[in-house]
């Protein structure tokens, strides 16, 4: 230890026996406490910390910082994501454990759990069930009664409610984190209208109608169409409830149904399905719009099956969420509902990484 010393004390600084003996403690515990080793007791780490900036010890600051986060409250916040197979929902439980770990005001941890079936009793059952074991939680869930109660009924116990990407009616929610729905739907139509072959048939996907989310993408799609594009024919709106399994045959089917179809936009996911049926068919010359860069989108922007993809930052996503849970839980009512509106990415054939 005494050549570790020697340095500091060359240079006249104060060095760890200096801060020991300020405090009236051995060297050894002054590492613990530098190093945030355990156990010291809260009493003797104050007493060190007291020590070091009273005799300007230059890593002072680091103590107060280890000693900050040793008292930091523990939380553990919950995350019900949909569709455990999709790749976007796995980045995003991905993300939210990490977000989760390097919350600075809290020692956070995040529970993931994805729920494979769109039941609004299902959904409610495992928000409840999530509930119960933390002290916030963050949704991506369909909009109906069961989900509604569910929610009011953890306000009432205290565990605050955030919905994530689709928003709910539910009155009683803590918050929204996500994209903006409507500008998101209408920037999917600008892009296909300008990128479209000619005006002619339009195709639109949704998971579900219960997505408020989703319903809005579609809403603001076929606003924008009706503004300034009227010579394109939009037909009626599919739902492939968010599964790769139903949306590859219905767009099989609607491909070769409808030869002149000219633009495709899926607001919602099942996107695996509806690249393999446009590769299956070879139709190369469509303007398709998705959602989400993933392993399987990327792959079809490079290869011109997919024209553009409208992409959640979901790094920043995630550290949103778990910023809005912090503060929720921290006390005090809010002066509204607590809203985090992110920016989304456009990504063309020209700007996608190839990893």
């Amino acid at each position: 230890m005494s050549k570790l010393l020697e340095p500091d004390a060359l240079r006249g600084r104060p060095t760890l026996a200096d801060v020991a003996a300020a405090a009236g403690v051995g060297v050894a515990t002054v590492d613990r406490v530098l190093n945030g080793r355990r156990p010291v007791r809260e009493g003797t780490a104050d007493r060190v910390l007291a020590a070091a900036e009273r005799i300007g010890y230059h890593g002072s600051g680091l103590i107060r910082q280890r000693l900050l986060a040793a008292t930091r409250p523990r939380r553990r916040f919950g995350f019900l994501l949909q569709k455990s197979g999709d790749a976007f929902y796995q980045a995003i439980g991905t993300a939210a454990v990490r977000a989760a770990t390097e919350a600075r005001e809290v020692r956070a941890e995040a529970t993931v759990v994805y729920v494979d079936e769109l039941a609004p009793r299902r959904i409610a059952d495992e928000l409840l069930r999530l509930g119960g074991r933390c002290d916030a939680v963050a949704c991506v869930a369909v909009d109906h009664p069961h989900v509604t109660r569910a929610v009011s009924d953890l306000a009432a116990r205290g565990v605050p409610v955030f919905t994530l990407l689709s928003d709910l009616s539910a009155p009683d929610r803590a918050g929204y984190v996500g994209l903006d729905s409507r500008k998101l739907g209408r920037t999917a139509a600008w892009l296909v209208a300008r990128t479209a072959a000619r005006p002619g048939r339009v195709a639109v996907f949704v998971g579900s109608h219960r997505y408020l989310g989703q319903e809005m993408c579609e809403i603001g799609f076929r606003s924008y169409f009706r503004e300034h594009a009227r010579d394109f024919q939009l037909l009626e709106t599919a739902v492939n409830l968010d599964d790769p399994a139903v949306a590859y045959p219905f767009t099989l089917e609607l491909l070769q149904r409808y030869p002149d179809l000219v633009g495709l936009y899926d607001a919602g996911g099942g996107r695996e399905g509806i690249i393999r049926a446009l590769r299956e068919e070879d139709r190369t010359g469509l303007a398709v719009v998705c959602n989400e860069l993933t392993e399987a989108t990327r792959a079809a922007l490079i290869d011109g099956i997919v024209s553009t993809v409208l992409a959640l930052p979901v790094d920043e996503f995630c550290a949103a969420a778990v910023a809005g849970m912090v503060e929720a839980i921290a006390g005090g009512p809010p002066a509204g509902l607590r809203q985090r509106v992110l920016p989304f990415r456009i990504y063309v054939p020209e700007n996608v990484d190839l990893s």
